[in-house]
């Protein structure tokens, strides 16, 4: 065990819980109308600790196990054999448990922007539970797990580079989000504007930290390569911001908090793939094509296909992770073949995978509440709570 080492991934473990509670929560609270910000806080909430369960009980072991190609079997079933001595590389593996945890916890929960202010609370929670086993888990293996697509496998001595989650995490949950945004149908009223533009600048501020620790944990080391990484996505969201809220201007004529704040996004979720592999430069350049190019797919989701991904969680998230992806390969520090085959093969398997979880699902539990409940608000109908007393 290294002593620095531990203590850098017991403080990233920390910051990448922190995305989610109350990072994620608070950005796409913000987004939504007033009486739907309080479902949106139990989504993201409820999700955690949902996949904090799923997770030590068999996901860890699908991911990280010591089976084939294909999944990691059960052998660590409950974090069976796994004790305090026990050692995953430099480090504790009951700490590189908690690290992959709460990676976990954020995919799912990154869906929630494509479903909000109009789904069933019990298909959130079913659907999230059984995607996360079945989808996330699994293409963590593949590429994180020494499984089919890592080094050694379909593609031989050079397998899939993801350093931090632009397939795994960002690809994932982009398709599962546009799936079920297309199941759902668009909202009855799409043009009213964020609620709370505020409470979206502080979540993805809280991001922005909080990806430090995404990104630089993911070197699973306190050393040059953490601090690359860091300083990386530091760069890339800052451009991103700055192009995003240019090209607005540019289109619109005023550059909006909310743009601004998205390209942020957009620039950390582009630069995730490739964190451990491209240097400021090249950083400079996937955030300064980053800010356009997601603020275009915004466009063509809603304006152009007529899909309500309604706080645009593909165009944001899956379009970038899949961007960044590339870029490896684009500035020589990938296989072309490896980049985009395993594109392709994990970005089929979600598509299909994720429609057959939510017709199951749907069989179960309703995937839309009735029109009344959507039109009072999910805070009140669903979880008898209002975020704001207008009385006082």
């Amino acid at each position: 065990m290294n002593g620095a080492d531990t203590a850098w991934i017991i403080v990233a473990t920390a910051l990448v819980l922190f995305m989610t509670l109350p990072g994620l929560a608070l950005f796409y609270g913000g987004l939504v109308r007033a009486r739907n910000v309080l479902s949106v806080f139990m989504h993201c909430y409820a999700i955690a600790c949902l996949m904090s369960v799923l997770w030590f009980a068999l996901g860890y072991s699908v991911a990280f196990g010591d089976g084939g190609a294909l999944w990691g079997g059960l052998g660590k079933l409950f974090l069976n054999g796994i004790t305090t001595d026990t050692l995953s590389g430099t480090l504790p593996e009951v700490l590189f448990f908690a690290f992959q945890m709460t990676f976990a916890i954020i995919t799912p929960a990154l869906i929630v922007g494509a479903y909000v202010e109009r789904i069933g609370f019990g298909f959130v929670l079913l659907f999230s539970a059984l995607w996360m086993l079945v989808v996330y888990a699994p293409v963590t293996h593949w590429i994180w797990g020494g499984g089919m697509l890592a080094d050694g496998g379909i593609f031989g001595d050079t397998g899939v580079k993801d350093f931090a989650g632009g397939i795994v995490v960002h690809e994932t949950a982009g398709i599962a989000a546009l799936v079920l945004a297309v199941m759902l149908g668009a909202r009855r009223n799409r043009t009213t504007p964020p609620h709370n533009p505020g409470y979206v600048m502080i979540g993805a501020a809280m991001l922005w930290v909080g990806w430090f620790g995404f990104n630089g944990g993911s070197q699973l080391a306190a050393d040059g390569g953490a601090a690359m990484a860091l300083t990386v996505t530091h760069i890339s969201a800052a451009t991103a911001s700055l192009s995003w809220a240019l090209w607005e201007r540019i289109k619109y004529g005023k550059a909006s908090l909310v743009g601004l704040v998205t390209g942020t996004i957009a620039g950390l979720a582009s630069i995730t793939p490739a964190s451990g592999f491209v240097g400021p430069v090249e950083a400079l350049i996937i955030g300064a094509i980053a800010g356009v190019l997601c603020q275009e797919m915004v466009n063509v989701i809603r304006n152009k296909l007529h899909i309500d991904d309604t706080l645009d969680v593909f165009a944001v998230h899956g379009v970038g992770g899949i961007f960044g992806t590339i870029m490896i390969a684009a500035f020589g520090a990938g296989s072309w073949m490896a980049q985009l085959g395993s594109l392709a093969i994990v970005g089929a398997f979600t598509l299909v995978a994720s429609v057959i979880i939510a017709k199951v699902v749907a069989m179960i539990t309703p995937l839309r509440v009735d029109a009344e409940t959507e039109t009072n608000g999910l805070d009140l109908s669903v979880h008898g709570e209002r975020a704001y007393d207008h009385r006082s």
